[in-house]
């Protein structure tokens, strides 16, 4: 599976600009992914902070991931725009019937496709060879456009997860 996505990202943007990352339940279908890639344009064109229009990004990766990005070099995102995005966000959900808050399923890539993983499972996927510390993991918490370059997308063992399979992998 070709992971590569670091060309889509924006190159003028600062490597510290914020990233915010929305795993989907569900993969967008086609006529899904376009019409929400001119909703992501629309919120952008729009996206302000106190009255300043936000210098922001937003796409979906892997018709898994919505990403927005603010660099803040110009504008500051205040809290009213991090708001905006959210309810950006929960407009989406309603609109394609996803779930875009879920911080309790995890995406890995198993056999060259991406899937999601109940964290409650995670002991039992550890167990039984499904997953261990090399299967490469989003790691979705990540929050600058450096990060996101270099962390989301890695083994297992580079992230949070590592102590929870080094634990489920000695039981």
């Amino acid at each position: 599976m070709e992971l590569s996505f670091e060309h889509l990202l924006p190159e003028h943007f600062h490597s510290n600009s914020k990233v915010w990352i929305y795993q989907s339940s569900r993969i967008f279908l086609i006529s899904e992914a376009l019409e929400l890639e001119s909703l992501m344009e629309e919120f952008v064109a729009n996206w302000k902070s106190h009255g300043t229009p936000v210098k922001g990004y937003a796409n979906l990766f892997f018709g898994r991931f919505i990403i927005i990005i603010a660099d803040e070099t110009a504008t500051k995102v205040s809290g009213c725009s991090t708001d905006s995005s959210v309810h950006f966000i929960q407009s989406v959900e309603q609109k394609f019937k996803v779930n875009l808050f879920d911080r309790q399923t995890l995406a890995f890539v198993i056999k060259d496709k991406i899937e999601f993983l109940p964290l409650a499972q995670l002991n039992y996927a550890v167990e039984n060879n499904f997953i261990n510390s090399e299967t490469i993991y989003f790691n979705n918490l990540v929050t600058t456009k450096s990060d996101l370059m270099n962390k989301w997308i890695v083994p297992a063992k580079a992230t949070w997860l590592a102590t929870k399979i080094n634990q489920a992998s000695t039981i």
